[in-house]
Parts: structure tokens; sequence; C-alpha cells
């Protein structure tokens, strides 16, 4: 078999995860892997057209692939007290940016979601990669951003305070974990295929946490514009129990996005099974 294409972010918890697989630390069944770095929603946009074999998306993301793709029960984000943040210079409820501009990381992103539930009254939109967002706030471009990855730890840099953690309203509203995003395979890949694929990820996660200085240098060569301390602090934030296997707290919380989803009419609804079978 030609080497499989995987997609991942340069995100500190995605580059820790990911090295034992691309670094043929851990055993792989034969399999080879051509590595493809991205933004999460270029991520997205690539699982979307179809153009990975596997994949790191977003949640929300997954709710428009689960014909083509099916959901890896291991490297994905998913935890307590790790969602998205809305950031303000001004504005003191979410009722405040109802009708003005609100920056999100990109129209799939699990924090855009995130938001629309929250309340689906908030509806002018604006899409913009991650990193420009609380710039864009700052200035006064946008009323609020929703904020992710390492830009939950400088936000206050830029004179802004936090308005809501998109997270901690998901947790007291569900009693869930947030899911925020998870590793997709391509369905004919085949089963045998995806479950190998699986066991290896699951082997690169489990090889991460027992030697967590070893992919130092492959973590900060794509990470070169955070401190030693952020990218400590991302990791150590969104790589967890669940990342080594969701188990069935972190597929109840999976499921109960994708069905709130459904529900609010935001993703299309599926009958495909979110997993392929043990």
């Amino acid at each position: 078999m030609d080497a499989l294409s995987l997609g991942f972010s340069p995100c500190p918890n995605d580059t820790f995860i990911f090295y034992g697989l691309i670094h043929a630390r851990v055993p792989t069944s034969g399999l080879a892997f051509r590595e493809r770095l991205e933004d999460v929603e270029t991520l997205n946009g690539l699982a979307l057209a179809g153009a990975l074999d596997i994949c790191k998306v977003s949640y929300h993301a997954l709710g428009y692939l689960r014909d083509r793709y099916c959901l890896l029960r291991s490297g994905g984000a998913l935890g307590r007290g790790c969602g998205p943040l809305v950031v303000t210079r001004g504005a003191s409820t979410l009722a405040d940016l109802r009708g003005k501009p609100v920056a999100v990381p990109g129209r799939f992103t699990t924090a855009a979601l995130l938001l629309r539930l929250a309340d689906p009254a908030i509806d002018t939109l604006v899409f913009m990669p991650f990193h420009e967002i609380m710039g864009a706030v700052a200035r006064g471009e946008v009323a609020a951003g929703v904020i992710i990855h390492e830009s939950r730890f400088t936000y206050r840099d830029h004179g802004l305070t936090k308005l809501m953690d998109l997270g901690e309203w998901w947790e007291r509203e569900t009693g869930c974990p947030i899911p925020l995003g998870g590793i997709v395979a391509r369905r004919d890949l085949g089963v045998e295929t995806i479950i190998a694929v699986e066991q290896a990820l699951r082997s690169s996660v489990a090889f991460a946490q027992a030697n967590p200085g070893e992919a130092k240098a492959y973590i900060r060569a794509h990470s070169q514009e955070m401190s030693d301390e952020v990218c400590t602090a991302h990791i150590d934030l969104y790589v967890n129990d669940f990342s080594l296997q969701l188990g069935p707290e972190g597929e109840a919380a999976v499921i109960e996005l994708l069905s709130r989803a459904e529900a609010a009419g935001v993703i299309p609804r599926s009958d495909a099974p979110l997993f392929v079978p043990f």
C-alpha cells in the first residue's frame, strides 16, 4: 500500500501526539504515512474535499463527514477546562453581541458550533484564521472573538477580557467533557487498515506520554513563535487520557455534541456508524 496521507496541525498537542507515528517510533503494521501540517480550518476543508486518508478535524466538521469518514478512538482533543473562550474589549454578556460582528476561527470549527449552540441569536460571524482574532478584537474590528489553541494563554497580553468560557458552558449544560477535534479515517481504506491505523495512533500517544522530551525538537520546529512554557501548557491542556482512548465518557460526549448540532439544524443528519467495529 502507498503511504497514507495524514493531516494534522502544527500545534504542540498534535506534533506531540503524532511524533512517534511519523518518526517510526511505534509499530505501524507495515503502514507508512505522509504528513501534511495545516491549520485546523484548512484541515477541515481538505477532509470535506476527501483529499486526505487520515485527518485531524474539528468535531463540527465531522458532522459533514460521517458518510465518507469514520472517527478514530485515539489521538483527538477532548477534555475538561479546555474549551474555546469568547474574548472582548467591552461586552459584558453574550446578548450584547447579538447583531454585532464576532470573529470565529473558521466556519467548520467546533468553536463556531459552540457559539451557535450557546446563543443562536449571535449570527453575524466573521471567519478568520485563529491567530488573527485577538488582534482584530483589540483593534475594534469585531465586537468579540472566539479564541482557541495557545491564544487562551495570551489574550490578556492584548488587553482583552474573557466574556465566556464555552467549554465551561458546555460542561454545565451537559455534564460532558468538551469534544474539540478528532482523528478521522476514510471508510474506503477498509476496516483492517483503519483498525491498524487506530492501534498505531494509540501507540504513538502512549509513546509521547512515556517519553515527553523526545519530541521537543519536532514540536519546537513547528511552534517557533511560542515560548517553551506556552508549548508545555498547551500539551498539558489538550493531551490527556481521552487522547489515548475516548472511552465510554468521551464517546458519549461526541454523540451528545453531534446530536445537539443536528437538532439545531447546524449539521446534516447521518445514519452512518460513527466508528468502525473492533
